[in-house]
């Protein structure tokens, strides 16, 4: 794991232009500081969507699971579907 970029707030107050423009260069997360104590992450909205989009499958994932458990679930091809449609692909 990368260690994220770190700034301290009182750059972000300073110059928050600047440290949008650094962020839009950046591939990970930028951790923002306040007395020596990280307090804050920025990133990329494009990142940010990807994670939350993750996380979501991750979700569903992990609620298909306790319902195979249990002996519910859904079919393959309706699973594939909700995915297809939770990652914005267009071959259903």
């Amino acid at each position: 794991m990368k260690i994220p970029d770190i700034i301290p707030v009182t750059d972000l107050r300073q110059d928050a232009a600047t440290v949008l423009k650094r962020l839009q260069g950046s591939a990970g997360p930028l951790v923002v500081t306040q007395r020596g104590r990280a307090v804050a992450v920025m990133q990329r909205i494009d990142a940010y969507e990807k994670s939350e989009n993750e996380r979501e499958l991750l979700c569903l994932l992990a609620a298909g699971e306790k319902e195979i458990t249990v002996g519910e679930g859904h079919t393959l091809a309706s699973v594939m579907k909700e995915a297809d449609a939770l990652l914005g692909d267009d071959r259903s």
